[in-house]
């Protein structure tokens, strides 16, 4: 008797052929990161901003093949560009948002990858595999700052929702914008490439807590993303961005409103003075979606003076503005 395959199992037996595939961390890694990956990164945005209802279906069910894309919580069911899909909004009430005043949320769905204590003036990239906070910062009065606080590495996956929410009420004081290079930013890539986040596309967004606090948030671009959007700037952060680099700003936010998106799966890495810790579930590996509770900052006020007076006495010691970021006046 012969079998006659469906349509399902076809797209099946070809999302199984690549799974194995791409499991292959050898193969992996040159697929997605041995490639020009600034001229794909610039074709796959060109491709995305096409508005053809019959490209975007043919698109999508290609998408399908490398990732389990989940379109039930989407608002719209029907997208005119990849881009539309990618940047989707949710229905009303799909990410509900922790009201505990006590916890800062999680500002976007993602998997959990390093995180911890800032040490030293580094943080981890992968087990094993730390970087110079300042390699990515640029500011060692910001690293000083963060001595000893917390931060946790967030991953969104090429088929996770884009958008990413203010993790507590905040007020945005300046967006610094640096330019890089487009590596993968999966696993595989960050066990291979040296201080990979320091090299990617990046921004530095710093936020001002009511406590006084400063949290800053770093979304990091990625192969066939390099386009960042901030809802409260005018500009589009992307490889063809030609500056200011640095951009003040004054623009509060409530917990949970929508601070920007994606245009493809990629990074945040949120940082945190001292005074604030990891929920109990954060770990490596799990699962998290935006508005869960991701730090507990209960301490925080009882920190932040002490932060202050240790910057204040940096600023007015000659030593300390020769020492490397993390010795005194802070000890990580």
């Amino acid at each position: 008797m012969r079998t006659v395959l469906q349509p399902g199992d076809i797209t099946m037996t070809a999302r199984s052929w690549i799974d194995r595939l791409t499991q292959q961390e050898d193969i992996n890694f040159l697929l997605t990161n041995r490639i020009p990956r600034r001229w794909l990164t610039l074709l796959v945005g060109r491709l995305s901003r096409i508005e053809n209802r019959w490209v975007c279906t043919v698109c999508i069910r290609l998408w399908r093949l490398f990732s389990d894309l989940d379109l039930s919580e989407a608002k719209l069911a029907r997208f005119d560009s990849l881009r539309d899909c990618f940047t989707r909004e949710l229905k009303d009430g799909a990410r509900p948002v922790d009201p505990d005043p006590e916890v800062l949320t999680s500002p976007c769905d993602a998997l959990v990858g390093a995180c911890g204590r800032v040490k030293d003036g580094a943080v981890l990239q992968a087990k094993g595999f730390p970087y110079p906070l300042l390699d990515l910062l640029g500011d060692p009065e910001l690293v000083r700052y963060y001595c000893g606080g917390q931060f946790v590495t967030l991953r969104l996956t090429s088929s996770m929702y884009h958008r990413f929410h203010a993790p507590y009420d905040c007020r945005v004081e300046q967006v610094n914008y640096v330019s890089g290079d487009t590596w993968n930013v999966n696993p595989i890539a960050l066990e291979r490439v040296e201080k990979l986040f320091c090299k990617n596309e990046r921004a530095i967004i710093r936020c001002r807590l009511p406590s006084g606090a400063l949290m800053t948030l770093v979304p990091v671009a990625a192969i066939l993303v390099a386009s960042i959007r901030l809802r409260f700037l005018d500009v589009q952060l992307h490889l063809k961005y030609r500056g200011p680099n640095v951009i003040p700003c004054d623009v509060g936010l409530a917990k949970g409103e929508e601070m920007g998106w994606f245009e493809h799966g990629s990074t945040i890495i949120v940082f945190v003075p001292p005074g604030m810790s990891l929920c109990e579930q954060i770990q490596d590996g799990g699962a998290i979606r935006m508005g869960q509770a991701l730090m507990h900052i209960d301490q925080v006020d009882r920190f932040e003076h002490l932060i202050t007076a240790a910057a204040d006495a940096a600023s007015a010691s000659p030593r300390s503005r020769r020492a490397p970021p993390c010795e005194p006046p802070c000890r990580c």
